[in-house]
């Protein structure tokens, strides 16, 4: 459907990551089922210590929370900041949000209103399609910035007409799709210099492979928002707890306005957020998890002579398709391993001629991908 008969106004477009219909009947045909790498969700178990808390304190679900966060999550939140990336933080420099993508897609709108004489969003050219549906819905320019060779982003190919418009300008890092790792310390730099808030989508922090965790909030606060979930490191999307951190001004505005909108995590997510941050070894479980999970596709995509790279983070293979066509490369690996993948344009037209294929899939199925593949 593409609107009602007459509609003159903002027609939303497909959702991106619908994996193209020949791609699913060609993965249907290959005995034992269809593995689906094509998305980042979840497979994992719930830890244990979040689901003792999830049942700690019924009656947490009865009043309104706390549309900034309770008391117990901002703590946390400034204690695993300290803990995990040596920042130190205070409560006020920290807020809740209802995971991440709602921040991602809302912020925008919030940061015109601020400043109404700005109508640009800036965002990493190949990177997680939201970036630009949060400009698009807010109204606003949404210019995307080169990437360089290694999939970082170019601060130096920003049009200074553009930073002179720009709202904010996003980072990623580790990067989606392509795990690539960004110089936050220019990136902090690059938006102070310009007075343009500087976003650092950091969701996948804890699975950096190359060197330790690193956030923009290292390189101080002033200007900067360092955007954080826990669906990915505790595996708990379904819950839809995420934090933002940075910019005092920036942080007391943003938990202000959330609070007119009504954006509140539930009472028990945020009970049971407090038990995922205060609890580290579930999370270096499940980063193994992924490490391994990524070597094993490699070896898969290996044997079907398919180059692949351990990624800087993230748990996704960014891989290039012979002869730069992903459309065929999306079936190849359908038709010959039942799996299916997310074609790279999906992330923007510089994904062209690529695949992002998710570690994120059970032991057991993982087992068959490697099966089919000629592997024991």
């Amino acid at each position: 459907m593409n609107g009602l008969p007459g509609m003159t106004g903002f027609v939303p477009p497909a959702y991106p990551f619908d994996v193209p219909p020949e791609v699913v009947a060609a993965a249907h045909g290959v005995a034992g089922g269809v593995v689906d790498l094509s998305r980042g969700i979840p497979c994992d178990p719930v830890p244990e210590v979040v689901v003792d808390a999830l049942v700690s304190d019924p009656d947490s679900a009865r009043p309104y929370p706390p549309s900034i966060g309770t008391r117990d999550l901002l703590d946390a939140v400034v204690q695993w900041f300290g803990r995990r990336i040596g920042a130190v933080l205070d409560d006020t420099q920290v807020g809740a949000c209802v995971g991440t993508k709602e921040l991602v897609t809302s912020l925008p709108q919030l940061l015109r209103l601020r400043n109404p004489g700005r109508d640009t969003v800036l965002y990493p050219a190949v990177s997680y399609p939201s970036y630009e549906m949060g400009a698009i819905l807010a109204g606003c320019r949404a210019v995307p910035v080169a990437l360089d060779a290694d999939w970082r982003i170019d601060l130096a190919s920003i049009d200074e007409a553009d930073a002179e418009r720009a709202l904010c300008l996003w980072v990623n890092t580790p990067g989606n799709p392509a795990g690539a790792l960004d110089d936050l310390e220019a990136a902090s730099h690059w938006g102070r210099a310009r007075d343009v808030p500087v976003v650092s989508d950091e969701c996948y922090i804890e699975f950096t492979w190359a060197g330790k965790p690193r956030s923009i909030v290292q390189h101080g606060m002033t200007g900067v928002l360092a955007v954080h979930s826990l669906s990915k490191r505790s595996n708990l999307a379904g819950l839809r707890v995420g934090f933002y951190a940075g910019d005092p001004d920036l942080v007391w505005y943003l938990r202000e306005t959330r609070k007119h909108q009504g954006l509140l995590v539930p009472g028990p997510a945020q009970i049971a957020g407090v038990a995922s941050l205060q609890d580290q070894d579930h999370v270096d479980v499940q980063a193994d998890r992924y490490r391994q999970r990524l070597d094993s596709l490699i070896e898969v995509l290996a044997a079907l002579d398919l180059k692949a790279d351990m990624p800087e983070g993230g748990f996704y293979l960014w891989v290039e398709a012979p002869d730069g066509d992903e459309t065929a490369l999306c079936l190849r690996l359908a038709e010959e391993l039942g799996v299916l993948t997310t074609p790279g344009k999906t992330f923007g037209k510089g994904g062209a001629g690529y695949v992002r294929i998710a570690a994120v899939v059970p032991d057991d199925s993982l087992d068959l991908v490697r099966m089919r593949a000629g592997l024991t």
